[in-house]
């Protein structure tokens, strides 16, 4: 081939010099820069249509976002006013607790039991038995109010309002001794008591065996003397039960019982003897 024809001649007439150009790697290799371009096109093209597409999404997605944000601000802040709208009050302080109230002090005597000593060796003289009726007895001098056998209940409080209200007192029952120091006594002579008014005929007209029959009528004898609770304690039978506890009653007051130096309330168990003789 000529040098100015090689020079004109396209580099692929120069490969496929003398060789089958109607097969197909000659036209493809010919059509090959035209192929690239339109691929490179189409590429471009494309890559146009999604940045714009992005773009255009991009422009329209911050609008919505504002406006759901600016949605669910509203909903939370009606949510939040309902919320205070619905509290409950706050409860109210409690009250202060109420002052202690210290119990009254009880009049006390000391009273230790009696000795026999020298005259000189007494240092103090026991107190008298009206002073020992309303103190109670320890073993020391003590002064206060009289113990008058009432019992103050506890101060009862208003919750709510901080008053104190105070029950009146209520008044303690004695105690009934079964033993005392000293037992109850009547006043008086109790035999010539007993020969006026006892009938000693009661058993032998009820038809009692001579012997000697004695019946025990119990009773309570009060700080004042008076007499309750009249029974007897034996079941001879023949009217003379009857006829002791008709005679305990006639007998009006008697002397109270004394314990530990003072005058109490006490059960008295008094024998009456009755005599029948043979005939």
């Amino acid at each position: 081939m000529e040098a100015n024809k090689i020079l004109t001649t396209d580099f692929l007439d120069l490969l496929f010099e003398g060789r089958n150009k109607s097969y197909g790697a000659y036209d493809l290799r010919k059509t090959y820069n035209k192929r690239m371009w339109m691929a490179l096109a189409a590429t471009a093209l494309g890559f146009v249509l999604i940045a714009g597409i992005v773009f255009l999404q991009s422009q329209l997605k911050p609008k919505d976002d504002a406006q759901n944000v600016k949605i669910s601000e509203v909903t939370i802040q009606q949510i939040e006013q309902q919320e205070k709208k619905n509290e409950p009050p706050p409860p109210p302080p409690p009250p202060p607790p109420p002052k202690q109230v210290e119990p009254p002090k009880i009049e006390m005597k000391a009273f230790t039991p009696p000795k026999i000593v020298k005259d000189e060796e007494v240092k103090e003289p026991p107190p008298a038995v009206e002073e020992l009726k309303e103190t109670k007895i320890g073993t020391l001098n003590q002064e206060g109010i009289k113990d008058i056998g009432i019992v103050t209940p506890p101060a009862a409080v208003d919750a709510g309002k901080g008053l104190v209200e105070v029950t009146k007192p209520v008044e303690k029952e004695p105690e009934i001794f079964q033993k005392v120091e000293i037992d109850a006594a009547y006043v008086g002579n109790w035999k010539s008591f007993l020969e006026r008014n006892l009938d000693p005929q009661v058993a032998v007209d009820n038809g009692a065996a001579p012997g000697s029959y004695t019946v025990i009528i119990q009773f309570v004898v009060d700080v004042a003397g008076n007499l309750s609770d009249i029974k007897p304690l034996t079941n001879h039978g023949y009217g003379m039960e009857q006829e002791a506890v008709r005679v305990i009653k006639k007998s009006n007051k008697w002397k109270p019982a004394i314990q530990n130096g003072r005058e109490v309330k006490a059960y008295r168990k008094q024998p009456i003897t009755f005599q029948v003789n043979e005939q």
